[in-house]
């Protein structure tokens, strides 16, 4: 490699599935999708693809084969409980080619968390069922485990188990640089300034830039949030970005309108 060519940064990146028919109703509102993605980018991730697909194995086998492939790391939310149409377990197995396999510590920590609830039923042991060859992942919420396997990551639906689940993982995953992000303002309308913003990105290496419409008290407006790995590109966008907007008679609002 020529001495002035700089080895390009790698980007490591994940797809998320949100696996529920609860989800694709309308029942429940999802939350993990924002969460995961906020925790993601601080290990240095990029969640750049994210599918919702209903209770049916074959629509999940389908997913995580493809999802898994293209992307360092694969999430999933939901179906992993103790009902009958939990069938995230089975369904990866079979996308993986192997086979379903009660985990002796998911066993013990679940007949441990339930020794004063009733005790371990047959329903309650299906949270224990793992593809084979998976690890745990910790969940001090409400004892049943999330799974791991290679570089897919099976996780409870409801967000604050989620949350928990993501916590333990903290630090664990290999990433990049975070994503860091700058947000301003104006009253005005984005296919006016389209060029501009065009012009902007192309002059900054590493930058994009997302520009966010809206229409509010009778008048339209955007906001224009800034992403770049690294906080001196972003500063010296933004300060190019507000001088532009401003020469071109747009009053520029810090922070976003």
């Amino acid at each position: 490699m020529p001495p002035n060519m700089a080895e390009p940064t790698r980007i490591w990146t994940a797809a998320l599935i949100v696996i529920g028919d609860e989800i694709l109703s309308g029942r429940t509102q999802d939350k993990n999708v924002a969460q995961i993605a906020t925790w993601l980018n601080v290990q240095g991730i990029r969640l750049r693809e994210v599918r919702v697909v209903a209770d049916d194995e074959d629509a999940i086998v389908e997913a995580v084969n493809i999802l898994r492939v293209r992307n360092d790391y694969l999430f999933t939310t939901g179906g992993i409980g103790p009902t009958h149409d939990d069938i995230t377990v089975d369904a990866i197995a079979k996308a993986l080619g192997v086979g379903v396999e009660v985990h002796p510590d998911a066993r013990a920590i679940l007949e441990n968390y339930y020794v004063t609830r009733g005790g371990l039923t047959e329903a309650r042991l299906r949270m224990a069922r793992v593809p084979a060859g998976a690890s745990l992942i910790e969940n001090r919420m409400s004892g049943a485990p999330g799974i791991r396997h290679g570089n897919i990551f099976i996780m409870a639906g409801v967000p604050h188990i989620t949350a928990g689940m993501l916590d333990r993982l903290t630090g664990t995953l290999e990433g990049g640089l975070p994503v860091l992000s700058a947000t301003i303002g104006c009253w005005v309308a984005e296919s006016e300034i389209a060029d501009l913003l065009g012009q902007t990105e192309r002059a900054h290496d590493g930058i994009q830039i997302g520009s966010y419409p809206f229409f509010r008290e009778g008048r339209t407006g955007a906001n224009f949030v800034i992403r770049s790995t690294d906080q001196a590109v972003l500063d010296q966008c933004l300060a190019d970005l507000t001088a532009a907007l401003e020469q071109g008679g747009w009053a520029v609002v810090a922070g976003g309108i």
